[in-house]
């Protein structure tokens, strides 16, 4: 097997059609409510139309949440707020129902695919379709060493290649994309800081479980040591994912290129997708065309990634849980914008030929009123003038 080049996508990505654009933006002027009262929704369609090569979009009938899992060793240098190598208890709920994502997706009738791509515990605690493409038990602790070596970058990324074709190919039309780790924002916003030119302090946040001010400096300071390990390496987006990612975000990174290969929409969740979002614009400028930023995490680094691939989140409702939880809750407005797209009516001729005749009327009415007050206005002067006071002519 050749070794994995990331920049080979820039070539094999291309964008949403732009024509199929151009004529949905004139379809919604068409439509009998007018432009931009539907707000982003507008937007949306049109997007969604570009992306599915379609006027008007067709509905999203078949989305699906996918996450992957992982442990991250920087974890125990307590940067999070959960202890280290406790990813696959957040898993476990979500497959026993009771995770917010597992809550929300059940009630919406969105099926959820858990990825164990690198969970630090035994395999046997989880079901075999989700800890069968595990790369490694836990991913290394970053301010001290690699979070994979090569070989293992390379294999996590070809599987969230495989998980993409996998989804396109049974027919998923819509991807919400999250993460289920601890200690995963560290790498995440390591990453960020790495791609954006920025210090620690800046993209260093509190996590979805949140952590007090102790932790966030040791957060900090775990960040600025991973960032020395990561500035070296910034050319190669495969040694970067191995330097300090960790095998759950490597897989989304390749998860989010091939899905843009195969022209499937990817709703982000939070600042560890965004990070991978982040390094996969690195090798393919038009990928970020085709994902869509769910909601604001709260978290610095996830606002910093989005500003830099101009991704502008749909929803800013202070949901901080993560695994998903945010984008699944921006999908109703992509199923709406489909909807509203191809049911929406466009105003008929008839409907204007109508409302052109009312005015007309109107028109006359008015016009009738005014030409009945003008002749007796005119008659009595008439009469004045023929009759006048002390006329020459009597």
């Amino acid at each position: 097997m050749s070794r994995l080049n990331l920049d080979d996508f820039s070539d094999l990505i291309e964008r949403p059609d732009s024509g199929v654009r151009r004529v949905a933006e004139e379809h919604r002027e068409r439509l009998a409510v007018p432009p931009g009262a539907l707000g982003r929704i507008d937007e949306l369609g049109e997007w969604l139309s570009a992306a599915q090569g379609r006027v008007p979009a067709t509905a999203v009938e078949h989305p699906r949440v996918v996450l992957f899992a992982g442990d991250h060793g920087v974890a125990g240098l307590g940067v999070s707020g959960r202890p280290a190598g406790g990813a696959h208890r957040l898993v476990r709920a979500t497959l026993d129902g009771v995770s917010p994502i597992a809550v929300l997706a059940r009630r919406m009738g969105v099926p959820v695919r858990i990825v164990d791509a690198g969970l630090d515990c035994d395999p046997a605690l989880l079901p075999d379709e989700v800890v069968r493409h595990r790369v490694r038990r836990g991913s290394g602790r970053i301010d001290v060493e690699d979070a994979l070596t090569a070989d293992e970058a390379e294999r996590a990324v070809r599987l969230g290649m495989a998980i993409a074709d996998e989804e396109a190919d049974s027919g998923t039309d819509v991807v919400v994309l999250g993460d289920v780790s601890v200690g995963g924002t560290t790498p995440a916003s390591t990453l960020i800081a790495a791609l954006c030119g920025t210090d620690a302090s800046v993209v260093t946040g509190r996590g979805g479980a949140g952590i007090d001010d102790l932790a966030w400096m040791r957060k900090c300071a775990a960040i600025r040591d991973s960032l020395r390990r990561a500035r070296p390496v910034l050319g190669d987006q495969l040694e970067l994912l191995a330097a300090v990612g960790g095998a759950d975000l490597a897989a989304m990174t390749g998860f989010l290129l091939q899905s843009s290969v195969r022209r499937m929409p990817v709703i982000l969740d939070g600042v560890v997708s965004a990070a991978c979002a982040l390094v996969a614009q690195r090798a393919a400028f038009r990928a970020p065309d085709w994902w869509l930023a769910g909601h604001v995490s709260g978290e610095p680094a996830q606002a910093k990634a989005l500003d830099r691939m101009a991704l502008n989140p749909l929803l800013d409702h202070g949901v901080t849980v993560g695994e998903g939880t945010g984008a699944l809750l921006a999908l109703p407005f992509v199923q709406a914008a489909a909807a509203l797209s191809a049911e929406l009516p466009e105003r008929t001729e008839g409907a204007e030929s109508t409302e052109s005749t009312e005015d007309a009327e109107s028109t006359e009415d008015a016009e009738g009123t005014e030409g009945t007050e003008g002749p007796e206005r005119e008659s009595g002067a008439g009469e004045a003038e023929a009759e006048p006071p002390g006329s020459d002519t009597d």
